[in-house]
């Protein structure tokens, strides 16, 4: 049987979980729905989410935190939804790990469509990068698992990264001691949806370097380089393992 890749829609609306779980479901996938946060850790526990359709506004807990405790245990890519359209809001969804924001009331061809965007996105290297059997990365004592997608700190800390901050430090590890223009990172990151996200290249770097304890008042790892962009300052290895 093909496999059908599964969406969870959160939201306390009725009609819009009704909408899009027939809409996603005539589209070839399997969709499932919550109502609010509880329900949408049980979802998580009973079926194998490929991706998460968030609202922002729901009645136990806001989807912004929701978001954050998801992202610190999974890399489950996530579309928030709000009837707000604030830059501010967006980039706090971005901040939270979000991979992509979307403002009510929308067309639902579009929600398919970043969905599409971003499955292909989270199961593809960035464009720049050749297929690379070496699996863990080393740099500067941490350690990426490019297959679990797991940053393994100096004491051994493992954490999960969402699809941004992976694919970001991917491109940065890729290219050590060298600067890469904003406009490149945000291309590479996001593709011909770039337009639509405005700072969320810094955003980005700015949760990198959290994750990396990277203090970003006087950055060591990743520099700014003023007016140009960003550069990783540290030779990067192959190792055998991270643990």
């Amino acid at each position: 049987m093909e496999h059908k890749d599964c969406i969870l829609i959160v939201d306390d609306e009725p009609e819009i979980r009704r909408l899009l779980v027939d809409y996603l479901a005539r589209n070839g996938f399997e969709a499932v729905a919550a109502r609010d946060g509880r329900e949408m850790w049980l979802m998580l526990q009973q079926h194998a989410v490929d991706l998460l359709v968030l609202d922002l506004m729901l009645p136990d807990a806001d989807g912004l935190t929701l978001c954050r405790d998801l992202r610190a245990k999974s890399s489950l890519p996530v579309i928030m939804l709000t009837a707000r359209g604030e830059e501010t809001d967006r980039i706090i969804g971005i901040e939270m790990g979000a991979d992509d924001y979307l403002v009510k009331p929308f067309n639902p061809r579009e929600l398919l469509a970043r969905i599409k965007s971003i499955l292909r996105r989270t199961r593809a290297l960035p464009p720049n990068l050749k297929p690379e059997p070496v699996r863990c990365l080393g740099f500067a004592g941490w350690c990426l698992d490019t297959a679990e997608r797991l940053l393994t700190a100096p004491d051994g800390v493992a954490t999960p990264l969402s699809g941004g901050e992976y694919r970001l430090l991917r491109i940065l590890l890729d290219h050590p001691n060298r600067v890469l223009h904003r406009d490149q990172l945000t291309e590479l990151i996001h593709g011909h949806e770039a337009e639509a996200y405005d700072r969320a290249i810094d955003v980005q770097v700015s949760r990198l370097r959290q994750r990396l304890r990277d203090d970003s008042r006087e950055p060591q790892l990743i520099k700014t380089v003023r007016g140009e962009g960003y550069v990783l300052t540290s030779s990067v290895s192959a190792l055998p393992t991270c643990r």
